[in-house]
Order: C-alpha cells, then structure tokens, then sequence
C-alpha cells in the first residue's frame, strides 16, 4: 500500500510518469554536487597560505573549470540519453580495462563519498556547538554512518519530496548570506583588485613566477573537491522527463550556474571578509558568523539563530550527499557484476542478504576511513578528489577519442574536440598534481585500495573467461543435436507431472539441464515448461523499444527450447517476463505454474567444478540456491541439477 503497485515496464506512460523535470532533477540530483561547496572552496583557499590575494585567480579559475567540467558533462548526456556513468563511458569508448579502472575508482569514490560527506556534515554540526565537544566529533561521525547504514538496510531512500526542504533551505540560506557579504563589502572592490595585483607582484618577487603558479597549482588540486557531483546528472538521465537530452542540458545548466555561485561566491567573501581558520569550526562557520552574528535587535540573539540554521541545513544536505554512496556504489557494482568484472550475485540486488552484505561492507569501509583520517576533511578531501578525477580524466578521454574517431560524421566536431580535450588536460592536471604533492598524506592509500580493487576485477574476469571457454565445446555439441522431424505435437496431459525448466538464453547449458531431466527421470515428466526472465537493469531502463528488443530476444531462446523439447516428443510452454529482479521474477512465475499446472517440480543448473575452493563458490553458487531457498519454504519442490566443468580435457 504504501509503495504502490508494481509497474508494467512496456507500459510507455511509465518512461513518463518516473520521470522527473529538470527542477526537480536539479533538487535530486544536485544534492553531491552543491554539497562539495561545504568543504572545496576552503581546502582551496588555506592552501593560499599568505597569498591570500591570489583567492581572486583562484575564484575565476573554479568558475571556468566548473563551467568546462559541466560543458563537457553535457556532451555525454547527448552521447549517452540513458545514463552515461564513468564505468560506463570508459567501458564504451575506451574498452574493458579502461572502464574497469574507471569502475574501481568509482567504487572507492562512493565509499569515499560517504566519508567525507559525513565528516564535513559533522564539522558543520559542530562548529555551533561548545569547544568541549570537539573530542566527540569522531566518535559522532561513526554513529550517523552506523544511522546510515542501518536507515538503507531498511530500504530508506531519500525521495525528491524529501530532499526539497532541505535543498531549498541550503539555497535560501547560502544564497542570501554569500550576496549579503559581497554587497556589504562593494566599497572594497576598487581595493580588492589594486591589492590583488601589488600582492602577486609581491609574491613573484619572494617566491619567483614558477613559485607562484606551484602556489597557485597547489591550492586549485587541493580545491578539486569542488568539482565532484558534477558528473551525478550524466550518470541518471535515465530518470530524467522526456525528451532526456533536452532536461538533463538544463538540468546540468542549472548545477553549472549554482556551483559555480556557491563556490565562487564563498571564495570570495573569505577574502573580502579576511576570514580566519578558527580552531573546532570550519571557514564557512566562521564566515558566516563574521557575517552574522552581531545581529542582536532587541537582544534576540537572530545573528546565532541564523548561522545555526544556515550550518544546519549544510549538515543535513551533507548528510543527505552521504546517500548517494550507497545508493550508487551497488549500482555500479551491479554493472561490473553483469560485465562479469565481480562476483555475479551483485547483480542480485533483491536478495536481502547480497543487498544488505553490500550496504553493510560501504558502511563499514567508510568507518574504517574515517577511523584512519580520524575524521579529518583536509585527509579526506585528497583521498576523493583523486578517484573523482581518475573517473573525470577516463571518461572525457574517452570523449576526445570518440569525437576524433566520429569527426567525418558529426558536425561542429572540433568545438566539441576542443572542450572534451581542454576538460581532459585539466582534470589529468589535477589528478597529477593532488596525487604527487598529497602522496604521503592519503593518496597512496587511495591509489593503492583502488589498484588492489582493480587486479582483484581482473582475476574474477579472467576466471569467467575461462569457465565460459569451458563451457564452449558444451555449446557446439548440444546446440546442433541432430534430432527428428516433428510429426505430432504432443498435448497437454493435464494430469501429469510438469517440469518448470528454469532457463537464460539457448545455450549449451540449459539443454543439458533439460536432457538431464529426460535421462534421470525417463517418461516421467507430460509436459515441460521453460521460465526466463530478461533482466533489465536501472542503469540500463532506455525505453518502450529497447525493452520490445529484450523481449523478442528472451523469447527467441525460449521457442527454441520448446521446440527442442516438442522433437523430443514432450508437451512444452513457456513464460516470461521483463523486470529489474532475477530472483523475484523467477519466483513470482513459479508460484504462478505451480496454481495451474498439477505435480510442478522446478529444475535449475548448476555449474560443478572439477577442484572446486571458496574462490569459485563465491563466484558461482547464487542463483539456483537462492530461488531454491526463497521456493522451498513456500512449498515448491526444486531439484538442482550439477552440470561438470572439466578443467583438462577427458581423456578419450
């Protein structure tokens, strides 16, 4: 009742009643993005030192970089109207090793991102409340990942509803006070820019033109931070109204213009308002109740009233970015798993034991994180930038080459070259520069988790590859069986046993499963029915006519097992469906045969290795267990059949 009734994914209305305006995108996909505001701007601006002068370089350089970041971001809505991930973007125009390194990092990004957002969202808390609370600060850190992770674990997800107040709020809030301390501090322009210009000579005569711009390099790497979020439209313009590439452009639109506000704006009241870093707040905190504060009308303390809210909603929207870590991380784990870079049950999203095994491991990883940073955002911020911008440099790499390799094709290619290109060298810059200069300060962590990931996504491909050349002499000889011509097709015996023959595509391995039925049990089973169902993944949900082509797919293979099964003299159906949950589609059709049809016993294979350990368990044995566990206690018989994986060759 209180989720509604399940959606008929061929219904065209669906693809328009989920989907979401570009203002409301904006409020649910913004969330990360503006979040980074919070904590970007001022990585950005201490690591000016005592060049605080050069913040105003520093602001337009954030401005323009958002503004390409974003430019380039809109190019893969075009390129990819159904949801263009970095996993995704690099698997396509770069290849597998490519996508697989974007798809690592992304892994360790969202654990990161829960991280950082939860430790700046604390900071934000904390930054009102007394010094002598300050040693609870890890400790509270802890606590709201372990709320986070027991809220998802429940199936807690932030809707649009939701996120509006909260969002609007942040708005509101950040908005007025950032206008508030530029228009206070108008007459201090004519200043700002002649002081500007006398303090950088003044730092390239101590420092040299080549000690300035490292400065200067120093400080924008630091402040890449800002940057993330950006990609978070691209990556979920499968939820996005119709046409997609017309909302996700203003929807990106809309996060370019806010960003860079934000961001900049802050950058620029820190200077204009001299704000100081004060111990146990952070340098929003402080600039907001530089701003604020004093206001006292009538001894109503509404300056204090004001920052708190203000440092509230910032928490909150923080707090909210922290979601997207374990909304996302199984997402991309789920598109690795069906590209075989994983363990295949990841894919298996409904099984509450695989998803909560998944949340608890993002919870727990981003604990363990916090624990060795202690919660600081300076450690944190290095950490994440460097996967967010492995993502950033992989996926506009992956731009540049496809505008190159298209450019006979497409019109004003060069324009596009031109921003893929510009977007690359400056998120590679920043990866570089972060990752040499903050090595030792938590980018060999994050580089080493993240290498370590990637070899283990190679092994478990490679075991795949094997296990399917395995089974390829399987396919030669079941698929092209010589068999009789159908004279009479069998009838139904509506009294007899049926087989429930659960299947994927016509393949060696369901046909063995099948003959293995007719050997082990000879004439028993009348009738035989083939269930399959064509997964549809959310990132992969592009409309009516990419799922009429699933379906015809699905059922191709199933008449082909119907056929096979009429020659061998047996009465045959079949049943299908479309949906985003293997094990839950195949147990909701079931059910369903085991109401019409009489004596119903479910069959499903299961691959047998010849020296079988813990590594091809894991790998393998999950879905004929699971529909076996989830049917078993429903009453339904279900009899797994082993189907041998030789390692070497028989002897003949």
């Amino acid at each position: 009742m209180l989720i509604g009734a399940p959606k008929n994914l061929l219904d065209p209305r669906i693809h328009h009643s989920l989907a979401l305006i570009a203002f409301f995108a904006w409020v649910g996909l913004g969330s990360d993005g503006l979040s980074s505001s919070s904590y970007g701007p001022e990585e950005a601006f201490l690591q000016l030192g005592a060049h605080r002068h050069l913040a105003l370089y520093l602001m337009m350089a954030m401005v323009v970089t958002i503004f390409l970041i974003s430019a380039s971001y809109s190019q893969i809505i075009e390129l990819f109207p159904s949801g263009g991930g970095g996993y995704l973007v690099a698997s396509k125009l770069l290849g597998p090793y490519p996508g697989i390194l974007s798809g690592s990092a992304l892994l360790v990004d969202y654990i990161l991102t829960i991280a950082i957002s939860v430790a700046s969202g604390v900071d934000a808390i904390y930054s009102f409340l007394p010094p002598e609370w300050q040693p609870f600060k890890l400790f509270s850190e802890l606590i709201m990942v372990t709320a986070l992770t027991t809220l998802n674990m429940r199936g807690v997800k932030e809707s649009v509803v939701v996120l509006t107040p909260i969002f609007l709020g942040f708005m509101v809030s950040h908005i007025t006070l950032v206008l508030f301390g530029i228009f206070t501090h108008t007459s201090a322009f004519p200043h700002l820019l002649t002081d500007t210009v006398s303090d950088t000579r003044g730092a390239i005569t101590d420092l040299g033109w080549l000690g300035v711009i490292i400065v200067f390099l120093k400080a924008y790497s630091l402040g890449g931070g800002t940057f993330t979020g950006i990609e978070a439209v691209s990556n979920s313009t499968d939820i996005l109204r119709e046409p997609r590439v017309e909302t996700g452009r203003k929807t990106m639109t809309y996060m370019a213009i806010s960003l860079a506000f934000m961001a900049g704006g802050i950058l620029l009241c820190y200077l204009l308002n001299d704000v100081q870093h004060e111990q146990g707040k952070t340098l929003n905190a402080s600039l907001w109740m530089a701003l604020v504060a004093h206001w006292q009308p009538g001894g109503l303390p509404i300056g204090d009233v004001i920052v708190w809210f203000t440092l509230i909603t910032e928490g909150a929207l923080l707090f909210v970015a922290a979601q997207t870590g374990f909304v996302a991380g199984p997402r991309t784990l789920g598109a690795m798993a069906a590209d075989q870079w994983v363990p295949k049950r990841f894919a298996h999203l409904s099984e509450r034991l695989v998803t909560q095994n998944g949340i608890i491991s993002m919870g727990v990883a981003a604990g363990l994180v916090l624990i060795y940073t202690g919660g600081a955002v300076k450690i944190l911020v290095v950490m994440y930038s460097i996967n967010v911008f492995m993502t950033f440099t992989l996926t506009q790499l992956g731009m540049m080459r496809h505008w190159w390799m298209t450019r006979k094709v497409q019109q004003h290619w060069r324009r596009r070259l031109t921003i893929a290109t510009t977007g690359t060298l400056l998120t590679a810059m920043i990866l570089v520069v972060t990752s040499v200069v903050k090595f030792l300060q938590g980018g060999w962590v994050t580089l080493a988790v993240t290498g370590a990931l990637l070899g283990f996504c190679v092994v478990v491909r490679r075991h795949y590859q094997g296990v399917r050349q395995m089974l390829s002499s399987l396919d030669d000889v079941l698929t092209n069986l010589p068999l009789p011509e159908v004279t009479e097709s069998p009838e139904l015996a509506p009294d007899g046993p049926t087989a429930i023959v659960l299947v994927e595509s016509y393949a060696g391995l369901g046909i063995h499963t099948l003959l293995s039925i007719q050997r082990l049990f000879p004439r028993h089973f009348k009738n035989f029915v083939f269930v399959s169902v064509g997964l549809v993944d959310s990132g992969q949900f592009k409309g009516v006519q990419d799922l009429e082509a699933l379906e015809n797919k699905v059922r191709g293979g199933l008449e082909q097992y119907v056929d096979l099964a009429t020659r061998l003299g047996y009465y045959s159906e079949y049943r299908y469906t479309l949906g985003t949950d293997l094990i839950a589609e195949l147990e909701d059709i079931c059910l369903d045969l085991i109401k019409e049809f009489r004596r119903p016993v479910v069959f499903a294979g299961q691959l047998v290795f010849q020296r079988e350990n813990l590594f091809t368990r894991s790998l393998h044995h999950e879905t004929a267990y699971s529909i076996q566990r989830r049917l078993q206690f429903r009453g339904v018989q279900v009899i797994i059949l082993p189907i041998r994986v030789w390692e070497t060759k028989r002897a003949a």
